[in-house]
């Protein structure tokens, strides 16, 4: 057992939150309630699991992906901050999803929900974000709630940051898959290089049948997806957030190496944020709380 581990262990709460050494090595905390279980990685404070008792998993995983220190896992619920998408001699989707974070405290509530509370330490190479306070508070009970809190410690300089969580889904078929609730927003459509300009609204529910790549700005509505293979609706809730993002990758674009092709059709991202145009302003000592709340039921 690695030292890091034996630390970690003073967080655990025996039947309901424990640690162990996950693939390739890296610190894993698993999370068992009277309705559900889950599982975290230190690396990216990445959930990598989380399923309702009698349910298929909820979140998708790729059979693929890396579990290395430094690089972001593949799946699960990355954390897209303080930037998202691509920047000039930068990681995708910003520098955290690769960072190790601190596990700070867990709690059980008398109802059987389990808390969790990460800490973003101060990352090396990144003194511009220095002045940037994050923490990230998961709850497992019936359903997943993630929070993501940025908090602004400077004396005197707006930080302009984004975020997302950039939760991907399991599905039966992509084919039999629909996604409700952003009737009515425009959208910007990369997978098909809008530059920017943003398509109208559209009248019906979103179906993927190609490569898709959606991001949606200014709506806080919430968002279903229905999949008739799996006859189950997952419905995700958000505050503070005014961006949704729809993403399924298809087969007609360069993956990544830690992705199989064939997994698209099990899969596809509904990510709740605040990206692009809705990007924050954070003035000095201001904070900024991104939540989600993830939940299912049989159709």
């Amino acid at each position: 057992m690695s030292t890091n581990l034996k630390s970690l262990r003073r967080h655990e709460i025996p039947g309901r939150v424990s640690v162990t050494a996950g693939n390739g090595g890296l610190p894993k905390i698993i999370v068992t309630t009277k309705s559900s279980a889950a599982e975290i990685y230190l690396n990216g404070a990445h959930v990598t699991h989380f399923q309702k008792n009698s349910e298929p998993p909820l979140i998708f995983m790729s059979a693929k992906s890396y579990f290395a220190p430094g690089k972001p896992i593949r799946g699960g619920v990355p954390i897209c901050y303080p930037w998202f998408g691509n920047r000039d001699g930068e990681p995708s989707h910003g520098f955290v999803r690769s960072a190790e974070w601190q596990l700070v405290k867990t709690s059980a509530a008398p109802d059987g929900a389990v808390t969790l509370r990460f800490a973003l330490p101060q990352v090396p190479g990144r003194e511009a974000w220095r002045d940037l306070r994050t923490e990230f508070i998961v709850t497992v009970a019936e359903t997943l709630t993630m929070e993501l809190i940025a908090a602004n410690d400077s004396c005197g300089e707006m930080l302009e940051i984004e975020n997302c969580l950039h939760t991907y889904f399991q599905v039966g078929d992509i084919g039999a898959v629909s996604v409700h609730g952003l009737e009515g927003a425009a959208y910007l459509n990369f997978a098909e290089g809008d530059n920017g300009v943003p398509r109208p609204a559209e009248s019906f529910p979103l179906r993927i049948n190609r490569e898709t790549n959606r991001t949606y700005c200014g709506t806080a509505s919430a968002v279903e997806i229905r999949d008739e293979k799996l006859q189950r609706v997952i419905r995700v809730e958000k505050t503070g957030a005014q961006s949704t993002v729809v993403w399924n990758p298809w087969t007609t674009q360069k993956l990544p190496d830690d992705f199989d092709p064939a997994e698209h059709q099990h899969m596809v991202c509904v990510e709740s944020g605040n990206v692009k145009a809705d990007k924050i302003h954070l003035a000095p000592g201001k904070s900024a709380a991104l939540k989600v709340v993830l939940s299912s039921q049989r159709a």
